[in-house]
Parts: C-alpha cells; sequence; structure tokens
C-alpha cells in the first residue's frame, strides 16, 4: 500500500517514543515535525531524519494527509480542530480531550468534514492484551462478572522536566493513565453503562526533581486520587483507582472475575507481559501469547492501524468514539464525586475489532 504522509505537530517527551518505532511500519512516512519550540522541533528533526517546520506550515502542506498530534492535553483540541480545518485526518495523544464539551467539538467537525479522529492510547493492540482478550471471548473464565484495575504512583515530578501539566485541570492520574486502563477494559468488555466515583487531592503543592526546572513548586489544580466502580452494560462491576498519592503498593494492575475463573491483565501501559489464569479451584498458569506486537515498545501501532484503514476504508481501531467514552467515563468520576451519584454515561462505541491472531508488524487487518 501507498503509505499514509503525516505530520507531527508536539515534539515533547513521547515523542521520540513514536518516532523510534515508526519506521517498522511502512504504513507510515513521517515526513516533518513542528512545535511552538523552534529549536525543540529542530532537534528532533536532526534526530529522526526529519523536516523541522512551523505549526502553520505543517497544516497548509497538501501531502500531510494526517496530523499526529502529541501537544500536551489541554492543546489537544485546538490543533486537532486547526488540523480538521486545515483537511488532515488526526490522530492525538490521551486524553482525546480536556473535557466531554471539546471533545463533542473535534469528533462532530471531523464527521462533518468527512475525516477520520484517532487516539491513543493503542497499547490495548499489543500482544498480552489481545491474549487476555481472546482468552475472555473463548469463554475461559465464562461470564465476566467483577474485577478490579489500579494504577497507583506518587506522580511524574520526579522524573518528567516540565511535569506542571499533569496537575492542572485535564491533567491528574485519571486523565493521564486511566484511558490505558479504561480503553482496555473496553476491548475486554465492552462500553460502561454508569459510574460511582470519589475524589480527593492528598497534596496542594508538588516539587520538580529533576531537569532545568528542579525545585520549582507546582501547584495542584486536579484530583489526584481518583476511585469508584464501573457498571458495564454486559452486566460486569469493575473497582477502578487511579492516585498520584501512593509511596509503595502491592496491588496488580488489572484482574478480571468470572464464573469460571479470574484472569490477571498486565499493565495495560505497556503492549506485553503476563497473561495468567486460573479455572476455579485449579492453580495459576501463565498463558502462551496468541498475538504479536508484545515484545517492544510499539507506540505508534494505533496510528498504522488507522492509516491501513483510510487506505482500505475500514473502520480504525482507536477511533473517536472509543476515545470520547473514555473520555466520558473519566469527567464522571469527578462530576460523581462532586455530586454525590451515580453518573449515567450517555455515549456508547463498539469494542474495538480484535487484532488477528497471526499480527505480526505489516498484517494489522
Amino acid at each position: 500500500m501507498k503509505p499514509v504522509t503525516v505530520g507531527l505537530i508536539g515534539c515533547g517527551n513521547i515523542s521520540a517514543a513514536y518516532l523510534r518505532t515508526a519506521p517498522m511500519f511502512p504504513e507510515l512516512a513521517i515526513t516533518c515535525c513542528a512545535d511552538m519550540n523552534a529549536e525543540q522541533a529542530q532537534r528532533r528533526a536532526t534526530e529522526f531524519n526529519l523536516r523541522a517546520t512551523t505549526v502553520e506550515a505543517l497544516l497548509a502542506d497538501p501531502a500531510i494527509e494526517v496530523v499526529l498530534n502529541l501537544t500536551t492535553p489541554q492543546a489537544h483540541v485546538p490543533v486537532g480542530l486547526a488540523a480538521i480545518r486545515a483537511g488532515k485526518h488526526v490522530h492525538t495523544e490521551k486524553p482525546l480531550a480536556t473535557s466531554t464539551a471539546e471533545g463533542r467539538t473535534l469528533l462532530e467537525e471531523a464527521a462533518k468534514a468527512g475525516l477520520r479522529v484517532g487516539s491513543a492510547p493503542d497499547t490495548f493492540l499489543g500482544g498480552a492484551h489481545q491474549t487476555a482478550r481472546k482468552l475472555i471471548d473463548d469463554g475461559a473464565i465464562g461470564t465476566p462478572l467483577s474485577g478490579t484495575a489500579f494504577m497507583l504512583n506518587h506522580g511524574h515530578e520526579h522524573w518528567h522536566p516540565d511535569p506542571a501539566f499533569y496537575y492542572a485541570p485535564g491533567g491528574g492520574p485519571m486523565f493521564d493513565m486511566g484511558p490505558y486502563y479504561l480503553t482496555n477494559l473496553i476491548n475486554l468488555l465492552g462500553p460502561v453503562a454508569h459510574v460511582i466515583g470519589a475524589t480527593t487531592s492528598g497534596f496542594a503543592e508538588r516539587m520538580v526533581g529533576s531537569g532545568p526546572k528542579t525545585g520549582e513548586v507546582i501547584k495542584v489544580e486536579t484530583p489526584t486520587h481518583v476511585t469508584g466502580l464501573l457498571h458495564f452494560v454486559n452486566g460486569a462491576v469493575i473497582a477502578v483507582t487511579t492516585s498520584f498519592d501512593v509511596w509503595q503498593h502491592r496491588h496488580g494492575n488489572m484482574e478480571i472475575y468470572g464464573t469460571e475463573g479470574t484472569i490477571v491483565v498486565p499493565d495495560p501501559n505497556r503492549f506485553g507481559g503476563t497473561v495468567a489464569l486460573a479455572k476455579r479451584r485449579e492453580p495459576w498458569a501463565d498463558m502462551p501469547l496468541s498475538h504479536g506486537f508484545a515484545d517492544g515498545n510499539f507506540r505508534i501501532l494505533g496510528l498504522a492501524d488507522m492509516a491501513r484503514a483510510i487506505r482500505s476504508g475500514r473502520p480504525h481501531r482507536c477511533n473517536g468514539d472509543v476515545a470520547y467514552h473514555v473520555l466520558e467515563i473519566m469527567e464522571a468520576f469527578g462530576r460523581s464525586s462532586d455530586e454525590g451519584r451515580t453518573i449515567p454515561i450517555e455515549s456508547r462505541c463498539e469494542r474495538p475489532a480484535p487484532l488477528p491472531a497471526r499480527s505480526v508488524l505489516g498484517d494489522l487487518d
């Protein structure tokens, strides 16, 4: 197939992971990059043999078919809308937006223009999570009934060079890491019907611990501990906690409990890991992985899938409907906590189509 031509906007920390992986996927041709910091764009361009340009010039380039939007969350929708108005498809880092109102505007404008919106995370396409999906679909644990999902740490300020946006509105552990967990749960179980949530903030301020801003104090303006229950359309109830207030813990990332057994799912922020299964009272067994994309960081896989979908006309897996559903769920935790009630989830999405069990590089259909 003819590669889809991509221009990257946002040359910060995560862009290197995307650009390192891009050459693995012949579906993609990333030709240029832009950033509001021209020096940063030039550094990435030199490092990965790209053309550095301005955002305005990138959007005006008729050769660019897709904008890969790796800006900070607060800029996802403004940059996405600019790309759509320039006639480009958009694939954005997570979350899709910082509010459902913004996310809805982005999807509506894209639909009017006949353009696609894609969104990270794509880790649920990794071999470990596709294996867990297949086991659940094949009835290995019977009917899913309940489960747990935990993302617990003490925030990113100890390693990230410029972490303030993690503690601004639209940040926090749910909007930062929640998309990995919620998207994978939708991959495994389908859409969510309603949410019960509670939120707190354990620390009023954070201090930057590395890089040029070491010692700077960040004001916390968003909840840093978010917990609650997801009631899925299929009847399963999953307890979820995401936190930047925890120093140490012993919880696993994700477990799903069914009528016939339990499955342990590895870190949704990774493509691989160990999937373990226990049938009723039988001992635990580590399961062989049925899918590829498990032995590395394939953090551009969702865009590669979207590129193939653009060429073939099929739906893409990391699509705007899934990302919007995740966004509404994340927003609902805060609403539930503030309003003291269960929040119905109005949107619905289809479970993304599973990858074929034979899936390897160059074979995503």
